[in-house]
């Protein structure tokens, strides 16, 4: 789901899965974007087998004539500050891969394998939709992988379709002065002020909300019609296919997180038969719809913040905004009474924090609490006194908890000069296109109802099961009504001949919940599942028990045994 878009300011990024390095890494408005594994042009797996609902081809896409030239081709590695860099083109239409039009994907490698021990090359995917991997590969993505694992794999990442700096890249926002849609991110002055209502219950209020998203969808077909058709998993997992075997690669090692486990699994759907490993963390259940979906994450979020309220002075002490659970609950509810009538101030801005901003805050400060609940209980004291501003930041994704290192020095490194330089040809496309690639990847992959109507009906059922996170996630929905939609609906895993795969869910997992790895992992033949009883997003990367159990089958194929259970 995709949290409101409202006419603040401030932009919104994407969620990713937390690491040791990057426990507060960039998150995101809404959350994770609901994926179904659709896309335009859906392929087959190298036993001949057919997803549901795509189009018949060979079963061995490599031995395509039309294909040969993507799959034949070796990646020029090039230094890239400390680690090393490479483009994989692969071609926008799979069912017209000779038309010329194509992508050109950054990719970059952390050459980590020890001589000898090496076994290959694992594949990374960070989540989203819209995260860059070869910025993660960058941020020291590899330092945050077990040394064991290092040893026996070179670490790499790349920047998806339409993401990051893939080349065309997507946007929503049109060039000034461009006789195309306004930009519609550019709120008038008037509407400082505006109060945003959680639950648009008139029509008037609901005529604003449509006014909006629609507006949002025109700004992206305008900038980005034709990419629009070409972003979706389906595709981007048959791209993760040429990255295989431009590594050289029989099978393909796979580490993906949130998103990531979409791709993972559509991945696994296509081509069963050349996964050797693969992690999916914090599980996205492709079976559900989008309400289904909505809902799910919706409630995940009620229940962290009431798992918040219970358990703040165990994780922050003295900082917490009450000094009991029903205090901290209190707060909370008259903050979202005060901000639905008018925006609290925030500085240097006109338009305040209202009610969504405040739900985008609460439920961005939940994926890891052990970096982020000290920062969300200053912000909700100082907004109890008046002041928006520390929560405008979070619900901004701007005010991360950074370890002691060259960015906090304020120095450039050579990897962000490098970075820089890759982003500088990208035409027309903002430094950071994480909200389009949301927007228009969520929307692509999940079928969504055309009429308005649907979504109003949606209200009052997801406010009695999530309350405000709900209404908002059901509204941020709108602008998939009015965008491309892939063909491919909710269906059960098909993965016929996969090794076994390994699902991560954690119990406190508030946007991608526990219910829904449980289910992903019942759906692979041969599916494990690890638990992790804690609250945030994911567990690979936050536990020593699940590092040690998710490494062990990375090197080894080691099997997690059912009922496998780590804690907190």
């Amino acid at each position: 789901m995709i949290l409101p878009w409202t006419d603040h300011p401030w932009e919104y990024s994407v969620i990713t899965a937390p690491t040791r390095r990057r426990r507060a890494l960039v998150l995101a408005l809404a959350v994770l974007g609901a994926t179904s594994l659709a896309a335009c042009t859906a392929g087959t797996g190298p036993d001949g087998k057919r997803p549901r609902g795509s189009a018949a081809a060979p079963a061995d896409p490599a031995s395509r004539p039309d294909l040969r030239r993507f799959y034949g081709q070796k990646l020029d590695w090039r230094p890239c500050g400390e680690h090393r860099c490479a483009s994989l083109t692969v071609p926008r239409d799979y069912s017209r891969p000779g038309d010329g039009k194509t992508f050109v994907l950054p990719v970059a490698k952390a050459a980590t394998a020890v001589t000898g021990k090496r076994v290959g090359s694992l594949v990374l995917n960070p989540g989203g939709p819209g995260e860059r991997g070869v910025r993660l590969i960058r941020d020291g993505g590899a330092e945050d992988i077990g040394r064991g694992v290092r040893e026996r794999f070179d670490i790499v990442s790349f920047d998806p379709r339409g993401v990051g700096a893939s080349k065309p890249a997507l946007t929503c926002t049109v060039a000034a002065g461009s006789a195309e849609t306004p930009n519609a991110e550019t709120p008038d002055e008037e509407d400082a002020g505006a109060v945003v209502p959680l639950h648009p219950r008139t029509a008037s209020e609901r005529a604003d909300a449509l006014a909006n998203a629609r507006a949002t969808a025109a700004g992206c077909r305008a900038a980005s019609g034709p990419l629009l058709p070409h972003v979706g998993t389906d595709d981007a997992a048959r791209d993760l296919d040429v990255l295989r075997a431009a590594l050289g690669e029989r099978r393909l090692t796979y580490v993906g997180w949130s998103y990531g486990t979409s791709l993972g699994t559509s991945y696994a759907e296509q081509f069963p038969r050349r996964v050797r490993a693969m992690v999916l963390d914090g599980a996205v259940d492709p079976s559900l719809d989008w309400r289904q979906r909505m809902t799910s994450q919706a409630t995940g979020f009620r229940k962290a913040v009431e798992e918040y309220a219970e358990s703040c002075a165990d994780v922050v002490g003295d900082a917490c905004p009450g000094s009991t659970p029903e205090e901290i609950r209190t707060l909370i509810d008259r903050l979202l009474e005060r901000t639905g009538r008018e925006p609290l101030p925030v500085d240097g801005s006109a338009y305040g924090l209202d009610a969504p901003a405040l739900v985008s805050a609460l439920s961005l400060s939940m994926y890891t609490p052990e970096a982020q609940w000290q920062a969300l209980s200053v912000a909700l004291g100082a907004a109890d006194d008046g002041d928006g501003t520390r929560l405008a930041a979070l619900a901004a994704g701007e005010e991360e908890t950074q370890e002691p290192d060259a960015e906090e020095s304020g120095e450039p490194t050579e990897a962000d000069a490098s970075e820089g330089a890759a982003e500088s040809g990208t035409d027309g496309v903002p430094e950071d296109n994480t909200d389009a690639a949301l927007i228009a990847i969520n929307c692509l992959d999940v079928p969504h109802p055309r009429d308005a109507q649907a979504y109003w009906d949606a209200l009052a059922p997801a406010e009695k099961a999530a309350g405000a996170y709900g209404t908002t996630g059901v509204t941020s929905e709108l602008v998939c009504a009015d965008l491309p939609a892939g063909p491919r609906g909710p269906h059960r895993v098909t993965a016929e001949g996969v090794p076994p795969v390994l699902v991560v869910g954690t119990a406190g997992d508030p946007a991608t919940p526990y219910g829904e790895a449980v289910s992903l992992a019942r759906q692979f033949p041969g599916g494990m599942l690890l638990s992790f009883d804690a609250p945030g997003h994911t567990g690979y990367g936050r536990s020593d028990c699940v590092d040690r159990k998710v490494e062990a089958y990375l090197i080894s194929l080691t099997k997690v045994q059912p009922g496998t259970t780590c804690t907190a």
